[in-house]
Formats: structure tokens, sequence, C-alpha cells
């Protein structure tokens, strides 16, 4: 069969279906992700599942491969453009079901750092893992983390470094909290290439997450914690 491309994806039973997104995602098919969201949701599906089984579950294999070095960034960009076609669709629908939320996170990038693809990566799995995400954008002064960590409501703060250079504001940004009594309000988790897990302690932060999917598991982890606390 020659048009063996052509895949119709309203055929397709729903696991298959879901697997066939998992590969759109993979190749960063926007449409095709924004068609299966629409056709699950066509067939009952809750959003929350389509969220976390469709795009969730794809993103992951789009992580690890990343982390794995098979995925390269312009390939994980065009799969998080998908996801972000995807997430379009089910953002309201999520607010209007009141799906469980995990938390809330402000992230940015630190003054004198323009990287973003890192930042912008654990964005997208947070969203995806039902987080709310605030991005507050690169090159950020400590202002700008107060201000967004001012408008409330927030769970976890997370700081992105790519360059030696500028993994030391981490600690600037941390000493103001301290400074201003906030400190242990929130959970701090710092990423970026150069950091290491001794560098995330010497600066005082909660934790340093090496990848978005750690980023995801590490959030997830001190969520339950909070959780814990408060009904203990």
């Amino acid at each position: 069969m020659s048009d063996e491309e052509d895949i119709i994806l309203s055929e397709l039973p729903d696991d298959e279906l879901v697997l066939q997104m998992h590969d759109d995602l993979y190749d960063g098919l926007k449409e095709e992700i924004e068609e299966g969201v629409n056709i699950l949701l066509g067939r009952g599906w809750q959003p929350y599942e389509v969220l976390t089984n469709a795009l969730v579950g794809g993103m992951t294999i789009v992580g690890k491969d990343f982390r794995d070095g098979i995925l390269f960034v312009p390939e994980v960009l065009l799969a998080a453009n998908a996801m972000k076609g995807g997430m379009a669709i089910l953002k309201p629908l999520l607010a209007e079901t009141g799906a469980p939320r995990m938390g809330t996170m402000v992230i940015g990038t630190v003054k004198g750092d323009i990287h973003d693809i890192g930042k912008n990566l654990v964005g997208m799995m947070m969203e995806g893992a039902g987080f709310e995400v605030r991005d507050i954008g690169i090159n950020n002064a400590v202002d700008a983390y107060m201000e967004a960590l001012d408008a409330g409501d927030v769970d976890i703060l997370g700081m992105s470094a790519l360059l030696t250079t500028t993994m030391p504001y981490m600690k600037v940004v941390i000493d103001a909290m301290i400074e201003k009594g906030v400190r242990d309000d929130y959970t701090i988790l710092v990423g970026g290439a150069p950091l290491n897990e001794e560098f995330g302690k010497a600066i005082g932060a909660d934790a340093y997450c090496r990848d978005a999917a750690v980023a995801v598991d590490t959030a997830k982890e001190f969520m339950a914690r909070k959780h814990n606390q408060v009904a203990g």
C-alpha cells in the first residue's frame, strides 16, 4: 500500500491513537496533536486523561531521549511546540473540570543569562504534569523573581543558568529571599548544564535537577511532602 503515510487518526481505536500521538509529539507534529486531542475529547475522555496519557506520556519519552542524546534541542523544541498546541485546547477545560492541581511554579533564567531552552522544557513538562507554570523569561534580576513570588499562590521557584558566570546569581536571589524572611515559604529548584548537586547545596537550594524529567519528579515529591505536613 503506497499511501501508508496517511494514517487517519479518527479511525484508530483509543489505545492506538494514544501511541500515534506519542509518535506525532516526538516528531513535533502540532496539527496532528491538536486533532488527536479533539478526537479523544469527542470520545468522552476527561481532559486530565488526555493530558496525562497522550501528552505527558509522549513528552516523557521525548525528555528521556533528549537526556540520552538521541534527540537534540531543535527536535525537543518542536515536540514542546506540538504539546503547546494540545495544551491550548485542554487548558480551559482543565480549569473548568478542576483537574488535580499539583502546585504553582515560578520559573526563570537568572540575570546575565539568556538561555531558555532548558527552562522552557522544564516549564512544558511541569505543565504537562499538572502544575501551573509562571514563566518570567530570561535575564532576571532579584526584583523580577521577588515580584513574581509576591504575586501570590506560588509553591516552587525554579532558577536556570547555562553559563558558569551566571550560576552564582542564584545565590544572590536566595540570599535576598532569606533577608526578606520568605526563603522557607518556597521550594527552590535549580538547574542548568554547569550546575551539580554540590552547587545546589552550597547556595541553599532545596534540590538540583539535572533535567526536566527529574525536575518534575522532584517537584511532585516536595509537593507531596508539603501536603502531608498540612494534613498532619
